[in-house]
């Protein structure tokens, strides 16, 4: 028979709740595929395809406020190998550039103690992949090395700097958003700092003063709303005292970034509007309004595979705007309004999703889009919540679109940059330059008998991570894991909440098991009576009498059912302190506030005894572990043997029995057997009063019996807290306090941890483990309770006690402990008042851990998880199979000279990958450079993305044009209507890499701008 194991080795990890207001930015989608966020002090990892935590980083004293993935924007090798790179800030201007995969702190840097307004990786890295920039409050940036933490440069400014933007075409140009207005930075350089202020620019509006105030005509109506709006055309002033105008605009300024999509364009945001600068002309060339009944924007973030904007609203709607070039100006000399004529970027509303519901607690902080294929959103939640939208196309219908006035969208033919075959496979909806062609940007529909299809797009939410909802909570680990459970066993984590829900984790997977709405009012305490069910009880707030509302439920886990467990009982009376139930399940005890206990079977249900109003009050009590079931159980198979045997024997040996003895044990069979329930052993309880002193109670059934009465300590102050196993018996004062009783040998050693109240004492589980957890206000520590060596003589053993880990407040971490737990015999939970709930090793350290080492639920494709080799060794494999006509996803029966384990670990990969993209790479007609540029998107390579999306668009289009001119005979002019020149155009976000009549006509286009907008100075 093979022996059944069963892994019950649990990672440390960290589960997180709501955000802190200074993580309203720490949010960021990097080229490696992965979402970072901030969590007070915690950095989560986030892979989005899954919806699933892989590593929370845990390191920062203060509240992370920025976090910024590492670019991948060059040439990738073994020596400069794909890697999770990760910088985050905080609060106290401390930054750590993290290994994500290890969980390790690379370099740690700080200049000053305020928090980073801004930080972000210089895009440009062929000098080098480790330049870091970030501004220090007030007016500083600086450059550091994230590989070493050296500061290159740093450098001032006269203004206050609130966020800065490169220049994604000009290494150079730099634009930093001040308190007063825009200082542009043109000599920016690694080598050395900027020789210069900058030039500063305010914004303001032509038309403010009354000799550039045009008078409306009295047959016209006024402008309202966003035609309003549209009419006020900013433009950038420099060299000048800014009026009051200009500073309100400067002042309201929430964003300011370059466009990817166009050189020499700039966003600017505001609450109710998104301008448009050419930073040429130095004007507005086009305006994104709101309507006066409109949401406001929060944030925008401009798209590079197309002129388009995502946009963030105040009630946590993503929409989506896509430019519309409008024709030229009139040629035919008619007079026209000036006015009419500078609009001419136009962003139609193309797709938006659905809002949340807003509160005081509920509020959307920041999105992040995919910079891989800038079809997918993600939305950051006050709350903790993470919600994932992905942009979706789909054909739309003829009909709608004359009736909805925007100018269609198409679906390009290509995919990967060539033309899709026949039969051959697709990804559906790959990245934004897939979904929308360029047909819209040019102002013209496709040419008639093109296969292009119009498409409509909508948003689709394919992933929610919830958090935790606000602390405090209350932790009860369910019972620990034993011989006779090894089958059926699982580490079920009961939090109760705040708001009445108690949430049940799997602490294998740290995924939520159950969420059970079960009380209406905060929990107070859990205790486990099975692996599948629990108690818990809440209390209500007091009314003017100080009573209230105590609830205390059952609840069975496996079919959700809850119900009273006290019946009626609980309206209007003390609250409950606290419930602790005995080690074999058997019985409960109710301690209430000014109310004598109640002690309760919990197998039927029934109330055993309520005590008299004489009765002590209770400041501690906890159950021991010792009792008579072996006992019993060892009586209960002799009566059955017995019995047995009496019905074999003969007479003369029956009557030789003594009838006592038989009448003895059948009693014990039928108090086991008794109305269908299990043996009632007898079991016993510790319990202290207001003096100190410690008391026994004995119950065995329905039987109840006093016992010893120990008399106070008087080195001890009033008892807050009792554990007990084994023979060792810990209590826990007010004044920070332990005393430890060896009851076997009749011992007791005092320890004054000077640590003030001690809150909760937990022994862990495991025989012979006396590992003792113990929570005190300012935080926790882990002791070590051992018996030593027997001293020859008369002297007996004495209890030896060594601390082994403490954690404290304002000294380790930074938030303070509500709740404590053992969740294995050597790992702790924690519950914290920063909203989060940390599984710990004993020592109390860190969180992270080491990402290739976790079991998920689901597997992640990531490639940067594998060792530098692995990952080129699996770009390789997916590029090129030159030893077979087909391509394989299997790497095991390949001669590559790796190990065994490597090429497991690169089949791991290989396997979560979605079936559709296994299908798309061992597809035949896959050619070479779409497989290259799908492999590109893959690894999330820029530098290979950008390379292979240039190069495919011109050996495509150099085949087109050699095609064109075989079909035409040498020397004969071609029909009319016959295509000559390829279709498509290379986007114009590639620049100078754009074909030359296509670059020519964006230069016309801004030339009509110029030539048609109204300069400051005309009247």
């Amino acid at each position: 028979m093979i022996p059944y194991t069963v892994n019950i080795k649990l990672a440390a990890r960290t589960l997180t709740g709501t955000l802190n207001l200074q993580n309203k930015t720490a949010v960021d989608w990097g080229w490696q595929g992965l979402i970072a966020q901030g969590c007070h002090s915690s950095i989560l990892i986030i892979d989005p395809k899954t919806s699933q935590t892989i590593q929370v980083l845990e390191r920062h004293k203060a509240n992370v406020v920025k976090v910024k993935w590492c670019r991948e924007n060059y040439h990738h090798s073994l020596s400069a190998p794909y890697s999770l790179r990760l910088a985050s800030a905080d609060a106290a201007g401390k930054i750590i550039v993290w290994d994500v995969v290890s969980g390790t702190a690379h370099c740690e840097i700080q200049e000053h103690s305020k928090p980073i307004q801004d930080m972000d990786w210089l895009w440009t890295q062929d000098a080098s992949r480790d330049l870091l920039l970030a501004v220090h409050p007030p007016n500083y940036i600086v450059l550091w090395n994230g590989d070493t933490g050296t500061k290159l440069w740093k450098k001032s400014y006269a203004e206050n700097i609130l966020s800065f933007s490169f220049d994604p075409f000009e290494p150079s140009n730099l634009a930093l958003l001040t308190s007063e207005g825009i200082v542009f930075i043109s000599d920016f350089s690694h080598s050395k700092p900027p020789g210069s202020g900058g030039k500063k620019v305010y914004i303001a509006s032509p038309h403010a003063s009354p000799a550039h105030t045009k008078p409306v005509p009295a047959v016209a109506p006024a402008p309202t709303g966003a035609k309003k709006a549209l009419n006020k055309v900013k433009v950038l002033i420099t060299n000048e005292k800014p009026t009051v105008e200009a500073v309100t605009l400067n002042a309201d300024c929430l964003q300011l970034s370059y466009l990817p999509s166009k050189r020499n364009h700039m966003l600017l945001l505001y609450p109710r509007e998104i301008l448009i600068l050419d930073l040429e002309l130095s004007q507005t060339v086009g305006v994104v309004a709101i309507e006066r009944s409109g949401v406001p924007f929060i944030q925008v973030i401009p798209c590079a595979q197309r002129d388009a904007l995502f946009c963030l609203h105040e009630n946590g709607c993503i929409t989506l705007r896509v430019c519309r070039s409008t024709n030229a100006p009139d040629e035919s000399g008619a007079a026209t309004d000036p006015e009419q004529c500078v609009q001419e970027l136009v962003y139609d509303l193309r797709s938006q999703c659905d809002a949340i519901r807003v509160t005081k607690t509920v509020r959307p902080y920041r999105m992040v889009i995919c910079p891989v294929n800038e079809n997918n959103a993600a939305l950051a939640v006050s709350d903790g919540r993470v919600m994932l939208w992905e942009l979706k196309a789909h054909v739309a219908k003829p009909a709608l679109n004359p009736c909805s006035g925007l100018s269609p969208l198409y679906s390009p033919v290509a995919f990967c940059g060539s033309p899709l075959g026949q039969n051959q496979k697709k990804i559906q909806d790959l990245s934004l330059n897939t979904m929308i062609g360029q047909s819209l940007v040019l102002g013209a529909d496709p040419p008639p008998g093109s296969p292009q299809q119009e498409v409509q797009l909508k948003f689709l939410l394919t992933g929610l991570l919830s958090g935790l909802p606000l602390p405090p909570f209350a932790l009860r680990m369910c019972p620990p894991l034993t011989t006779k459970n090894i089958n059926h066993y699982q580490p079920l984590l009961a939090v109760g909440t705040s708001n009445g829900s108690v949430l049940v984790y799997n602490l294998t997977s740290g995924l939520l098991h159950k969420d059970l709405s079960v009380h209406s009012c905060e929990v107070k305490g859990i205790e486990w009576v099975s692996l599948t069910s629990f108690l818990s009880f809440a209390t209500s707030s007091p009314n003017n009498a100080g009573l209230v509302r105590n609830e205390l439920q059952h609840v069975d886990l496996p079919t959700g059912r809850c119900f009273a467990f006290r019946g009626e009982r609980g309206n209007d009376e003390p609250a409950i302190e606290m419930m602790k139930v005995s080690h074999l399940k058997q019985y409960l005890v109710v301690v209430f506030r000014d109310k004598p206990l109640e002690l309760w079977d919990v197998r039927t249900g029934t109330l055993l005894r309520e005590m008299a109003k004489s009765f002590p009050t209770v400041t501690a009590l906890e159950w021991s572990p010792s009792h008579n079931l072996k006992s019993l159980k060892k009586k209960q198979m002799l009566a059955r043997e017995a019995m047995a045997r009496q019905t074999t024997l003969s007479d003369a040996e029956q009557s030789s029995v003594e009838s006592s003895v038989i009448s003895l044990l059948q009693d014990a069979e039928s108090k086991s057997e008794g109305g269908g329930q299990a043996i009632s052993a007898r079991e016993h309880f510790v319990f202290t009063d207001t003096d100190g002193q410690v008391y026994h109670i004995t119950v065995e059934g329905n039987m109840v019996k006093d016992g010893a009465r120990i008399p106070p300590d008087g080195s001890m102050g009033s008892i807050a807290c009792i554990a007990w196993k084994g023979d060792t018996l810990v209590l826990g004062d007010v004044d920070g306090n332990l005393n430890f009783w060896d009851l076997k040998a009749r011992l007791s050693r005092g320890i004054p941890t000077h640590r003030g109240w001690v809150k909760k004492i937990r022994f862990a589980p495991g025989k012979g483990n006396q590992k003792l957890l113990v929570m005190y206000t300012d935080g926790a520590e882990v002791w070590d309770t051992k018996e030593s060596d027997l001293v020859p003589g008369p002297v007996h053993s004495f209890v030896r006690v060594n601390m082994v880990s403490s954690l404290r407040i304002g000294r380790n971490v930074n938030y303070r402990i509500l709740d404590i737990d053992w969740c294995t015999s050597d790992k702790v939970v924690l519950a914290s008042d920063d909203g989060c709930i940390r599984v710990l090793e004993m020592a109390m350290k860190s969180a992270s851990y080491r990402m290739d080492e976790q079991d998920l639920t689901d597997p992640v494709w990531c490639p940067y998880l594998l060792l530098p080799r692995a990952a080129l060794t699996l770009k390789a494999f997916l590029l090129l199979q030159p030893w077979s006509g087909t391509f394989t996803m299997d790497i095991s029966q390949v001669d590559y000279i790796e190990k065994d384990e490597i090429k497991g670990l690169i089949q791991e990969q290989l396997n979560s990958m979605s079936n559709d993209m296994k299908s798309v790479l061992q597809d035949p007609e896959l050619n070479l450079l779409q497989r290259c540029l799908l492999v590109s998107r893959l690894f999330g390579d820029e530098s290979d993305l950008q390379f292979w999306t240039v190069a495919a668009h011109y050996l495509q289009s150099f085949a087109q044009a050699h095609q064109l001119s075989l079909s035409v005979p040498e020397g004969q002019a071609p029909l009319e209507g016959t295509q000559t020149t390829p279709q498509g155009h290379l986007d114009i976000c590639h620049d100078t890499l754009c074909e030359s009549f296509y670059f020519q006509k964006s230069l016309c286009q801004k030339d009509n701008v110029e030539r048609s907008t109204p300069r400051p100075s005309e009247s």
